[in-house]
């Protein structure tokens, strides 16, 4: 039964052959060493590569909606932020708690 991989997976797959490949020093068994760093078969790769490279896009992650993924990303880290503040308060509460005399 054939393995599923994520797009994402495949698209920084892609990507760190197509960087390997882009500095001459590095560029010989680019594909070999990205796919056992992470696991994939080379051929796998190798075919995940062609077909990026027949595609005729700069990158893989160009189809990536990068507003879209700014406002997640931004509306994650207020949410953190948030709870993160809840939990400052919390350990405030509890640490005044710990100093008071108990009964």
């Amino acid at each position: 039964m054939p393995v599923k991989y994520t797009d994402e997976l495949k698209a920084r797959a892609v990507e760190l052959v197509m960087h390997a490949q882009a500095d001459p020093d590095t560029a010989n068994g680019a594909i070999t060493r990205v796919a056992n760093e992470l696991g994939l078969s080379k051929e796998t790769l190798r075919v995940w590569v062609r077909k990026h490279k027949d595609s005729g896009k700069a990158t893989p992650t160009e189809s990536v909606d990068l507003e879209a993924e700014n406002r997640r990303l931004r509306a994650e880290l207020a949410e953190s932020r948030w709870a993160n503040e809840i939990l400052k308060k919390a350990s405030a509460f509890f640490a005044a708690e710990l100093d008071r005399p108990s009964k």
